[in-house]
């Protein structure tokens, strides 16, 4: 685990360079006040990745309180209905929840590194903000998390946890009240904080450093899933690899992984929030991707019922993979995401996040409409666990 971060990679999914460009996708479109706080953690993290002590904590911290490496499990009962072999990769089983706590853990670090005593952060489903405030009580330092007030109403047992941590929980009561704004917030609010405070993005969205940051730190998901295929498949790699996208921090994580392999990657995005399948070229939160817009070129807002998809866009790298044809992007909707859940946990007994749901239920879907060859192995990262989701789900199903 220690070498993620120092091992080189060339080619799809390397080093972005200086600018940040994923092909015509990335750089650092902020405010002029925003520039050097920018730049600044771009060179702490160039100066931190390839220092042992740095890569050595990480590691350390990834294994004694996240849990890493998290397992492999093969779906049985879920596996012989749809006539293949489904590898989950139990992301939910890390402390907190999610998959957020890898990238989140890093990003602490590399703020105490710099000499900050805050972490600013955005959340959507909350599970970010969960992992923000553990690392900062775990790392001695002061919390903000601007979380959109509908999500704070849907996700309320994950403001609690947020406040529990020591947390301070800003709601965001402008525009759509869910993921869009309170990242827009939170940038707002770093303007005026830099000295002081670190922004921890969550997903791999944003100005350059952090698309490439963030799946940086994220793809411990994918090369450790690499290691278990070989172990549990015949042929070392999976036929497809599937992880649900919002901003897109898991899959790009996950694909990272198998990025140089035969594998299929598909990334599975809410039908109303689907910026890698339906988006058009715009900038929004410091980056050049795709976003979802109205006919003049406005940001249109975006749609799930899991607040971490509710994003009108995609990171830029997801972007460049569509462009490239290395990478699938397909909508899921709301109904097809709850049922997914539910046979989720009636077949192999793990309730899942809604976010993750999405996912499950395109492998469903595309094993019955026989997209998925009979016998086909599917890799799917199982990116959090569905607590947060109940209330949702008590209504619902």
């Amino acid at each position: 685990m220690a070498d993620v971060l120092l091992r080189p990679r060339s080619g799809v999914m390397g080093d972005p360079g200086r600018p940040g460009r994923f092909g015509g996708y990335g750089g650092g479109y902020v405010p002029e006040s925003l520039v050097a706080a920018v730049r600044e953690v771009e060179e702490a993290f160039r100066e931190a990745r390839p220092d042992p002590g740095f890569r050595g904590t990480l590691a350390r911290l990834l294994a004694a309180h996240a849990g890493r490496p998290t397992p492999l499990t093969l779906a049985r009962r879920l596996s012989a209905e749809l006539g293949i072999n489904l590898l989950l990769k139990r992301e939910d089983l890390t402390h907190t929840g999610s998959h957020k706590i890898n990238n989140v853990l890093g990003q602490a670090l590399l703020a105490r590194r710099m000499g900050r005593t805050r972490l600013i952060a955005e959340t959507g489903a909350g599970q970010h903000g969960v992992a923000t405030a553990t690392a900062a009580a775990l790392l001695g330092l002061e919390a903000t998390v601007f979380m959109g007030q509908r999500d704070i109403e849907r996700q309320a047992l994950n403001v609690f946890r947020m406040r529990l941590l020591g947390a301070e929980v800003v709601p965001v009561t402008t525009g759509s009240r869910t993921l869009k704004d309170a990242t827009s917030q939170a940038m707002r609010h770093w303007v005026g904080a830099t000295e002081h405070s670190y922004y921890c993005v969550g997903s791999v969205i944003g100005p350059h450093p952090y698309p490439w940051m963030v799946r940086t730190f994220q793809r411990v998901i994918g090369d450790e899933a690499r290691v278990q295929c070989a172990t549990e498949l015949s042929t070392g790699v999976p036929e497809h690899v599937v992880a649900c996208v919002g901003g897109g921090s898991n899959a790009a994580g996950t694909f990272a992984g198998f990025a140089d392999t035969s594998a299929r990657l598909v990334g599975v995005e809410a039908e109303g929030g689907a910026g890698a399948a339906l988006g058009e070229v715009g900038v929004l939160h410091g980056a050049r991707s795709l976003f979802l817009q109205d006919g003049e070129g406005q940001i249109v807002e975006a749609h799930s019922v899991a607040a971490g998809l509710d994003y009108p866009g995609v990171g830029p790298e997801h972007a460049h993979l569509r462009d490239l044809g290395r990478a699938r992007y397909v909508t899921v909707t709301d109904d097809e995401a709850i049922s997914a859940v539910v046979r989720l946990a009636r077949t192999e007994g793990i309730v899942a996040a809604l976010e993750s749901a999405h996912a499950v239920a395109w492998v469903i879907r595309a094993a019955g409409a026989g997209e998925l060859a009979p016998g086909a192995s599917v890799l799917l990262t199982l990116s959090g666990r569905g607590d947060k989701d109940v209330s949702t789900l008590k209504e619902l199903v």
